[in-house]
């Protein structure tokens, strides 16, 4: 790994059990899958695509004990991904269940474990310093009880720390004061547009991320938009377009966290901010080529496909 910044993730890691169904089953009744997989999901997806860019990642959550803890221990490991927070002795890791359909949509059921277990205690353990970079989800903020810890501890982080939030895929259910404390202390803003259009109320993809960025004198803005590629606004800027690429669709599951790890660890390696997100675009076509989450490219992936692509 690097020497360089490091990336601490708060987002919670689970085991998804995935699901790929020819469609929804009604109420009370069934459906068969066609394929299933068993993997570590959740913060997962983000800190493996950013940890295959050879960036410092470190679990700012917590693991479990049992068959769950140890699959996601595993793949935590597998990756070079820090797990400095005491586990769990009592609970497993959490679980989701995944339905992916033919057009990539899915749904989720969520059964929560040790990750929903992380006390002030361990965040206050973690040597954040400068320089560094801290991913937020909005499932950190939604709950009253864990969103204190999390917002006090934010507030509590050197000037110079780097702090994105990804209001995920909830966003409605995020208290409003929560919303507004975190986005207060945000530095880059990761969202997808159906969540730029509710913060904004603007259907303008361009419109939203410019309208974003000047909320404050501190926040930037990326808003991913599927194939389309995402939109860039630095802080008080206009917004910029950064075009996607052509892709086959087989999953979407984890794409939106494959860009967030890859913009970030752009960022850490120090590329520019519409560079970054260039790079996070290729990463995600990558990623919604393949079946189930943590499917973020390789460096050695991503540099082939640029070289493919011939816009880099």
């Amino acid at each position: 790994m690097t020497s360089g910044p490091r990336l601490f993730c708060l987002d919670t890691v689970l085991i998804d059990v995935v699901l790929k169904v020819a469609e929804l089953p009604e109420r009370a009744g069934d459906a068969l899958a066609r394929e299933q997989l068993i993997t570590t999901g959740g913060g997962f997806n983000a800190m493996s695509a950013a940890a295959r860019l050879d960036v410092s990642v470190t679990y700012a959550g917590r693991l479990g004990t049992g068959p769950f803890s140890s699959v996601a221990a595993s793949a935590l490991e597998g990756e070079g991904i820090a797990t400095p927070i005491e586990r769990n002795g009592d609970l497993d890791t959490g679980i989701c269940v995944v339905l992916s359909e033919p057009d990539g949509e899915r749904s989720f059921v969520t059964s929560p474990g040790a990750e929903a277990t992380l006390r002030a205690s361990d965040l206050q353990s973690l040597d954040v310093r400068d320089g560094d970079y801290v991913l937020v989800s909005g499932y950190n903020i939604m709950y009253d009880d864990s969103a204190e810890m999390v917002l006090t501890w934010l507030a509590s982080l050197p000037a110079g720390v780097t702090i994105a939030f990804d209001p995920a895929t909830r966003m409605v259910d995020i208290p409003k004061a929560n919303l507004e404390a975190v986005l207060a202390s945000t530095t880059w803003l990761l969202c997808n547009a159906s969540e730029g259009v509710h913060l904004t109320k603007s259907d303008d993809v361009a419109e939203s991320a410019a309208l974003l960025a000047s909320m404050n004198d501190r926040l930037n803005v990326v808003i991913r938009d599927g194939n389309r590629g995402c939109v860039v606004a630095t802080n008080h800027h206009e917004a910029t377009v950064i075009d996607g690429f052509d892709t086959i669709v087989v999953d979407t599951n984890g794409a939106g966290d494959v860009h967030n790890g890859v913009f970030l660890a752009e960022l850490t390696l120090g590329q520019a901010p519409h560079d970054a997100a260039r790079w996070a675009n290729a990463a995600a076509a990558i990623a919604v080529g393949r079946f189930g989450p943590a499917s973020g490219p390789t460096q050695e992936e991503l540099v082939s496909f640029a070289a493919e692509t011939e816009r880099f």
